[in-house]
């Protein structure tokens, strides 16, 4: 990271997530552009230095720049900060083969899979942009929270050292604490797969089950997000750090959280044609639950009960009570079990 000058960053994605980054990044010294992906849209925020469709009454410092394109958004630029949907990944990141510097750090801050091919969001930007480092940028943040500066602490999960130093030394202040965490994919899983435990939560919220299941659904949901991950490279202790407990604590409790919003609904008796259509922004676990089971999953999937419940929910019209009866009736097992092989929850 050059010491001479300011650093520079691009955060490509306006919505609610990449815009509370980008106030993030310029309250800590970092020259920072907002990347939209539509020109008019962009011409608005800059019109109206505000992101009013998604974080409503926080003002743009005067210090942060808007773009819509991607040449010029990243001219200079020493960090890229991906905060794209992950079904639009691959689609964005082309955009940028060409504009992005050789020497840029690129962060993934999208939480999800991609449904065609089963690839993490820095996956997918990898094979977009090529070898260079990238970092993922995860934990328990909801946006709506950063966005005001709230306190709120993340990881930077990278396998690369120098270049996690560089993401945490650019977001790291006062309100924004991140910590470096070497492996990279148990981060980025954990804060995938918690969205799905989320709408199994917001299933039980929905039906009124109460603290005692919701506890539970929480408890033994990181067992089965770490088992899952554990098969495919991740360290099972990882689960237990923010990415993984951390982001799930917040992501099944808060009123911000999208993905609980979802399952609450569902447990109440709406069709999710009807959410989606309401939902002003994207809900991540119902594409990661739709991934988890879909054809490029792999053939030996590890049993994952509660995520296989809120797929028959969300894909197969299955009653959410008749779900909650079927977990309630599994064959009971050693607690500890399920989490460190793979073949029982």
């Amino acid at each position: 990271m050059p010491s001479e000058r300011t650093l520079r960053a691009v955060v490509l994605g306006d919505g609610s997530w990449g815009t509370a980054l980008a106030l993030v990044l310029v309250r800590n010294g970092v020259e920072t552009t907002l990347w939209s992906a539509n020109p008019e849209r962009s011409r608005v925020l800059a019109a109206t230095r505000t992101n009013e469709r998604y974080l409503k009454g926080i003002p743009f410092p005067r210090e942060l720049r808007l773009s819509a394109d991607p040449h010029s958004a990243c001219e200079g630029v020493d960090i890229a900060v991906s905060a794209i949907p992950t079904q639009f990944v691959a689609q964005v990141a082309a955009r940028f083969e060409d504009a992005l510097p050789g020497t840029s750090t690129v962060v993934s801050a999208s939480k999800g899979l991609e449904i065609e091919t089963f690839r993490t969001p820095s996956e997918i930007l990898q094979r977009a942009l090529g070898e260079r480092p990238v970092c993922v940028l995860t934990g328990p943040s909801h946006a709506e929270e950063v966005a005001r500066g709230l306190p709120a602490s993340l990881v930077a999960g990278c396998a690369d050292g120098p270049a996690g130093r560089i993401v945490q030394e650019a977001f790291n202040c006062d309100t924004f604490r991140v910590y470096t965490c070497a492996d990279a994919r148990g981060a980025e899983l954990a804060g995938a797969l918690k969205n799905v435990i989320a709408i199994a939560a917001g299933i039980s919220d929905g039906l009124g089950l109460g603290d005692n299941a919701k506890s539970a659904l929480m408890t033994r949901g990181i067992a089965e997000m770490a088992r899952f991950a554990r098969t495919r490279g991740a360290r099972v202790e990882t689960f237990f750090g923010l990415a993984g407990i951390g982001d799930l604590i917040t992501t099944c409790t808060s009123r911000h959280s999208r993905n609980r919003r979802v399952g609450e609904w569902i447990g109440r008796g709406k069709k999710l044609t009807e959410i989606l259509a309401e939902l002003d922004m994207v809900a991540e676990g119902v594409w990661t639950t739709k991934a988890l089971f879909g054809p490029e999953s792999g053939d030996d999937p590890v049993e994952m009960p509660i995520a296989a419940q809120v797929h028959a929910v969300l894909f197969e019209n299955k009653d959410p009570r008749a779900a909650v009866a079927d977990l309630m009736s599994r064959e009971p097992t050693a607690e500890m079990h399920g989490l460190f092989v793979e073949s029982s929850a």
